[in-house]
């Protein structure tokens, strides 16, 4: 199977790349930083996901939207109109494409955190519902909205114990999911799953649905 994965990197984009090469994944990776990943069937291209003239020539079966920013000073750029670049430019038209599985946010279901960015991840969720009837009936597009994740952008809160634990108060579960974990739900909802489309799967430890019932005892 050929993946094309952006923001290979680092964090949940090079899990991904790692998850489906250990499942016999012929895995090209894009992203602006050189490669972290060192396997035969793995190719990085070095490109910016604003500048689709950049973009090589490619034909892929599965397309991971994952390269993002947060309060970069471009997070709509980046995050919406780089995913849009993306898609448009490896998944319409492709009639060897399976899947599209687009990276968004448990902000775009909460708008909560940095104002451009969660607007940036909200537009994702309309944007992958657009996908889903453009590639259908070959393919399917779907976004994994995660939550917190374990990753190096998150470490000004990770490290910081009065934050983390004012988190963990928000958060039923008590922890946030490792980048593996998002992996794993790539995979399915790229490969396995071939029936779902146009939906956003918000995974987020119940954080967003996290209420108190208040009623006389």
């Amino acid at each position: 199977m050929k993946v094309l994965i952006t923001g290979s990197a680092h964090g949940i984009g090079r899990a991904c790349a790692e998850f489906f090469l250990n499942r016999g994944s012929e895995v090209w990776g894009m992203d602006i930083l050189p490669p972290s990943i060192e396997d035969e069937r793995y190719h990085h291209i070095i490109a910016d996901v604003r500048n689709p003239e950049d973009f090589p020539e490619l034909s892929v079966e599965v397309l991971v939207n994952n390269a993002g920013v947060q309060e970069s000073g471009d997070d709509i750029g980046i995050n919406l109109k780089g995913v849009i670049n993306v898609t448009e430019h490896y998944a319409i038209g492709n009639p060897d494409l399976k899947s599209v599985v687009i990276i968004g946010s448990a902000s775009a279901h909460t708008g909560s955190e940095f104002p451009e960015y969660a607007a940036s991840k909200g537009g994702l969720l309309a944007y992958t519902k657009n996908v889903a009837g453009r590639v259908a009936p070959h393919a399917t597009c779907n976004s994994i909205d995660p939550g917190g994740v374990t990753t190096e952008l998150n470490s000004p809160v990770m490290n910081d114990p009065v934050l983390w634990n004012q988190i963990m108060e928000l958060t039923p579960l008590k922890r946030w999911a490792s980048p593996e974990e998002i992996a794993e739900w790539v995979y399915f909802v790229g490969v396995t799953n071939r029936f779902m489309t146009g939906q956003n799967l918000l995974i987020d430890g119940g954080e967003a649905g996290a209420s108190n019932f208040i009623w006389p005892e």
